[in-house]
Order: C-alpha cells, then sequence, then structure tokens
C-alpha cells in the first residue's frame, strides 16, 4: 500500500550559487560522494547534486513530520547497473522505495513513492 509520495524541483544555477563545495559536503552521503568524484564534466556534476538534492528533498516530503533527526547524508540515491536511482538508508529499510529523477539543463525534478511492506 502507498504510504506517502514527494516530488521536489530544483534549479541547477541555485546549487552554482550557494557554492559547489559547501553543497556537495552538505548533501552527499559517502557513496555518493564516490560516485560524484568519478565525474569529469562541470555540467554533469551540477545536474548530479541537483538531482540527488531534488530527491532527498522528495523523500522528506514522503516523511513528512515523522523523522526529525534524519539528515541529508543518512541517505544515499545509487543507480544500479542499468543507471536506475535507488534509495539505501537505515528509515528507509521498512518501505519499498520507488524513485525517479529527471534532469534538464536547467533543472533536476525527482519523484520518490514510499510502500508499506504489507
Amino acid at each position: 500500500m502507498i504510504k506517502s509520495i514527494g516530488s521536489d524541483l530544483v534549479e541547477v544555477n541555485r546549487i552554482k550559487d550557494i557554492g559547489i563545495d559547501r553543497f556537495k559536503d552538505r548533501v552527499l552521503s559517502e557513496e555518493e560522494l564516490k560516485e560524484y568524484l568519478l565525474i569529469t564534466h562541470d555540467k554533469r556534476k551540477l545536474s548530479y547534486l541537483a538531482g540527488r538534492f531534488a530527491a532527498k528533498e522528495a523523500l522528506f516530503k514522503c516523511f513528512k513530520k515523522g523523522n526529525k533527526t534524519a539528515n541529508y547524508k543518512d541517505f544515499s540515491v545509487l543507480n544500479d547497473k542499468d543507471g536506475a536511482p535507488y534509495i539505501v538508508s537505515k528509515y528507509t529499510e521498512q518501505y519499498v522505495t520507488h524513485i525517479t529523477i529527471t534532469h534538464e539543463e536547467h533543472y533536476a525534478i525527482a519523484f520518490v513513492i514510499l510502500e508499506t511492506l504489507e
């Protein structure tokens, strides 16, 4: 059964304005940082950061006010062998998670669905 749905839209230039290094240090988990450091093109790095931020904001919206202790680094948005994103976190173990991220030149958008295991 669907517990909740969250979505978020991020303007890529917003990340540039905040500062890429500051943003990555605040948002990316260790696993995501490893992937990020393999990216060689600056535009792709911005897109990656925007997508991960949108995904985590969408996930936080799924939890609404239920989890005040989690932060961005408590969630990893990784990609499977086919490139599809998935979420890893102790906070999502009791759910089936569905996620999609779309990147465009100026924006990234993410949708997350949490389903109960029942």
